[in-house]
């Protein structure tokens, strides 16, 4: 036997009270958006309205006279005369970022104190130092990226980094400038997935590696950015992008990811202040830097878009979540080179 069931259709009763409901769900979702909305507006308003205390201290962790100290100091300019805010650089530079990030988590969270540092600062470099999670600090804005590329001299010949991999592979030795140990594990990576080995020479920031190779003393390198002027004129070759995509000046050169590496570079510069930072005074200031970076005539926007490809504006949940993510990422990056 046959036995089947059905649901019977539902009474008038039942589907007035369901409907009722949903009206009713309708409502309690409609006022939780507006309610949302209407604290947004007032968090940009409070934003608008906020000044700082006091002097801003602005913690700078590149060294004095390169370009992220540049940035750092004019942005500084103009936000003095744009909002009348008082703020005094101070250097404080040494393992990547994070004797600054340190010196920042001493400092009050009123809003006036923040950091300029690049973004591994939070990542590969705190994570290797052991000196804390992410969110010792509360990022700001991002303010400017860097074009991460294997860079060599036009007139050693590569076309590209298989090239260097062939060299490599009949005996030449390949001495291979990185500016930081987390460049130094992919080099190391990049080496191990081709069945090569480079002579990696740790080096003193973008300027060193580009001196290194018109010095002779380095075969290739890393270069995030500063190698774009001498790339335009001819001088030097980008030979794959260590980014996950393409470069501004050479989207034809290949990924890392091409030749066995799975982890690239979308490093940032960026302003963070200390642990729980105002709310208020955090999107203050994020406005504030947003402001004189899209104000015509700026002369931080200028140099910004010289000298490291453009303006890259970050703020707010996606750039916790950018940083959480590098953070995880950069911890698979050293277990792979530990291996």
């Amino acid at each position: 036997m046959q036995t089947s069931v059905s649901a019977a259709p539902p009474s008038a009763d039942l589907g007035s009270r369901l409907l009722k409901r949903s009206k009713i769900a309708l409502s309690v979702v409609g006022k939780a958006v507006a309610a949302l909305c209407v604290a947004a507006i007032a968090t940009a308003a409070l934003a608008q309205e906020w000044a700082p205390p006091g002097p801003i201290k602005m913690i700078i962790a590149p060294a004095a006279g390169g370009g992220g100290d540049t940035q750092a100091r004019l942005i500084a300019e103009e936000i003095e005369a744009a909002k009348g805010w008082k703020i005094i650089p101070e250097q404080v530079t040494g393992k990547g970022g994070v004797n600054a990030v340190l010196a920042l988590s001493k400092e009050p969270a009123d809003g006036t104190a923040i950091a300029l540092f690049v973004s591994p600062a939070l990542g590969y470099n705190l994570r290797a130092a052991k000196a804390g999670e992410p969110d010792i600090a509360t990022p700001i804005t991002t303010i400017s990226g860097g074009e991460m590329a294997v860079v060599a001299l036009t007139s050693a010949g590569y076309r590209d980094i298989g090239d260097v991999i062939d060299a490599a592979k009949t005996g030449k030795a390949i001495r291979f400038g990185v500016m930081s140990p987390m460049l130094a594990d992919i080099a190391y990576l990049l080496g191990r997935a081709n069945g090569v080995e480079f002579n990696i020479v740790q080096l003193r920031g973008g300027r060193g590696v580009m001196d290194g190779l018109n010095a002779g003393d380095i075969d290739v390198g890393f270069g995030a950015g500063i190698q774009a002027k001498a790339v335009k004129a001819g001088d030097m070759i980008e030979l794959a992008s260590a980014k996950n995509g393409p470069l501004a000046n050479s989207p034809d050169a290949p990924l890392l990811s091409d030749f066995g590496v799975k982890f690239y570079v979308n490093d940032f510069f960026m302003f963070a202040g200390p642990k729980e930072m105002d709310p208020t005074a955090r999107d203050a200031i994020a406005g504030a830097i947003s402001e004189v970076l899209k104000s015509e005539g700026s002369k931080a926007a200028k140099f910004i878009n010289k000298a490291f490809g453009g303006i890259k504006l970050m703020s707010g949940a996606e750039l916790e979540e950018f940083i959480a993510e590098r953070y995880g990422a950069v911890g698979d990056l050293m277990a792979a080179a530990s291996n």
